[in-house]
């Protein structure tokens, strides 16, 4: 068994994280060995390897949150999904290993015939993306939504949600280069940020009025978007890719009515009921399998180049994300 293990944190992240060789433990009755088949290295993941994050575990800790598996071996007298199913892993079991020791119990079973890659994905970025459309705003048929970042994970599935769900979209990239994935993806109206954004929206959509604003990136980019909004919009923020805070001007409180609100999901999952919980990763797995759900794979890694791995995801640039993908 070999896991991305980390003793303490740091600002450059690859540099907190190595790869270390531990002995499989024996099973114990409820207990499943699962051999990990891919597990992405999401924002959060390196946050909380520079200790930036809102949730940080105790040292020494494995990395990865979320992933997919197959059954490798069922502990004794242990009923679960059989040798050989692929399941969603856990959240937060160290999915940065070759393999992961879990209770049975709490391991979903998944489509074998299901882009394991894809599937690998589903826990943390669609259901954000999927929460970020439905929790603060009632969108009609047709409604635009304005996001930034949509070249990211979440930006992506957001407009391929948007999409199924019969809103639109006002994509906002911060290059010129990175706008193709997004229409791709479906986006409506993909615009680079910047200077005289509001005039370019408003030449795009006319006199419809935007009720929702997405931010992930903080900064001037936040005033930007909320100039686009209309009247009693809200700007929903999840990320601060700019690591700045959020700068809006007075007057969209005062003379707009702007509401602001912040998403965490991890907040979500911990009060959300459990029929809600389990609803919307249902949903997101049947998109998924379906191929209606996609997003992008920059490279992929052994467990053993962890360091190179997070390297990558921490660069900008990228054209889609980086996962570990344990050598056989």
């Amino acid at each position: 068994m070999i896991r991305a293990q980390y003793e303490r944190r740091g600002p450059v992240p690859q540099d907190v994280i190595h790869a270390v060789e531990l002995d499989t433990p024996p099973l114990d009755a409820g207990q499943a060995l699962v051999e990990v088949v891919a597990a992405p290295i999401n924002p959060s993941d390196v946050l909380t390897l520079t200790g930036e994050y809102g949730q940080l575990p105790p040292l020494p800790a494995i990395g990865g949150r979320e992933g997919v598996g197959q059954v490798a071996e069922l502990g004794p007298e242990t009923s679960g999904p059989p040798v050989g199913q692929l399941v969603l892993l856990p959240t937060g079991c160290g999915t940065w290993s070759t393999h992961v020791v879990v209770e049975a119990a709490q391991l979903v079973p998944l489509p074998n015939e299901a882009d394991p890659l894809q599937l690998a994905m589903m826990t943390i970025n669609p259901p954000t993306a999927a929460l970020l459309l439905s929790e603060f705003v009632t969108l009609e048929q047709d409604e635009w939504v304005l996001q930034n970042a949509a070249n990211s994970a979440v930006g992506l599935y957001l407009v391929q949600l948007a999409r199924l769900r019969g809103h639109r979209t006002v994509s906002l990239v911060r290059r010129e280069e990175a706008a193709a994935v997004v229409r791709e993806a479906g986006g409506d109206v993909v615009l680079v940020d910047g200077d005289d954004l509001r005039r370019r929206v408003g030449d795009a959509i006319g006199d419809a009025r935007i009720r929702l604003g997405i931010d992930a990136v903080g900064g001037a980019a936040t005033g930007r978007l909320t100039a686009c909004l209309g009247r009693s919009a809200t700007l929903v923020n999840y990320g601060r890719m700019s690591g700045e805070p959020c700068t809006i001007e007075p007057e969209a409180f005062i003379f707009r009515d702007l509401t602001v609100r912040g998403f965490w999901l991890a907040s979500w999952y911990r009060q959300a009921p459990e029929p809600e919980r389990r609803a919307l990763v249902g949903e997101v797995a049947r998109l998924i399998a379906a191929g209606e759900l996609h997003a992008p794979v920059h490279a992929t890694y052994d467990v053993t180049e962890i360091k190179d791995a997070v390297a990558a995801a921490a660069s900008g640039g990228r054209s889609g994300k980086i996962l570990i993908v344990p050598r056989r």
